[in-house]
């Protein structure tokens, strides 16, 4: 196929059946690839639609700077979409981030700025609303509650599932800012509301790039909690566990909050008599190479099966 630029290329991620990781023969798992995006994620979706809203809106000037509070994947994104657009970028990111992400903001010609590690995402957030009130050409677009952010999903991502799959029963996925939960979530829910929604949430206190556990005291305000029919909590060595079981039973390399969500997807697998699942793996696991978690040898792929299912 043909395209006119990169930013066309976004969206139609493949649907692909994971066969060797399900252990229900009655139900069936398919896994949206979102790691084929041009940047690596998802967020290439919500960033071309935030900078297309805020363009449509006279939002941003000649002058403006696009501003953005992220653990990483949506600044990527913006960098790539600003860059097309002509727009210069700054990214607010923990100083917890990923020297992989960091590298990809620089090659993407992003200016950082970091916020603490220890007051994590939530601190990001308040130092780039800091920094909108001094200087006025800061334009930020807000993922946590810009509702582009979910709009993305519910007219893109959403549609492309049902185009695939219009019997689907379940759908997972990552919580994180809420806009692929919401988005999708609605999308479907509107198609068939008995389609059920589950995300993936981390257990307090620990970390999965990505996503966020909301007792940690921030509700994004574009999450839609009604969307939602249940929350699970996984713990960050699952998350890796699922996401190298995924890299050597599937042979998709995905990052960790796709472990996360496939761990979540195996739980609600296995009280189902039949079905088909659907989940989101966000990113691809080449953004993670610095994690010293891929060094981890599974002992055989019988053991790797065995655990945790």
């Amino acid at each position: 196929m043909r395209y006119a630029n990169i930013l066309e290329t976004i969206g139609d991620t493949p649907l692909v059946e994971l066969k060797h990781l399900n252990p229900r023969p009655g139900v069936q798992l398919f896994a949206k690839l979102e790691g084929i995006n041009p940047s690596g994620s998802l967020k290439d979706r919500i960033a071309k639609k935030m900078v297309e809203q805020a363009e449509a809106q006279h939002l941003l000037q000649p002058d403006s700077i696009i501003l953005e509070p992220t653990s990483g994947n949506t600044g990527v994104a913006l960098a790539l979409v600003a860059n097309m657009k002509g727009y210069p970028f700054t990214a607010v990111i923990s100083e917890k981030g990923t020297q992989d992400k960091r590298r990809l903001l620089e090659l993407y010609g992003a200016n950082i700025i970091t916020s603490p590690g220890s007051a994590g995402s939530n601190g990001a957030i308040r130092l780039a609303q800091e920094l909108t009130t001094q200087d006025k050409r800061y334009v930020m677009l807000y993922q946590y509650g810009n509702e582009a952010n979910a709009l993305a999903h519910y007219e893109t991502t959403g549609a492309e599932i049902l185009e695939d799959m219009p019997d689907v029963n379940v759908f997972v996925a990552g919580l994180g800012t809420g806009g692929t939960l919401t988005g999708i979530g609605r999308r479907l829910k509107r198609h068939d509301p008995a389609i059920r929604v589950v995300a993936a949430e981390p257990v307090q206190g620990e970390s999965i790039q990505g996503l966020r556990n909301l007792a940690d005291g921030f509700v994004p305000p574009v999450l839609d909690l009604s969307v939602i029919d249940a929350r699970l909590l996984v713990s960050s060595h699952d998350a890796w566990l699922r996401t190298l079981q995924l890299k050597a039973r599937e042979g998709i390399f995905a990052g960790p909050s796709s472990g996360a969500v496939l761990e979540v997807a195996l739980r609600v697998a296995a009280t189902m008599d039949r079905g088909k699942i659907v989940i989101i793996l966000a990113d691809g696991g080449w953004k993670y190479m610095s994690e010293d978690h891929w060094m981890v040898k599974l002992p055989s792929v019988a053991d790797a099966e065995k655990v945790a299912l």
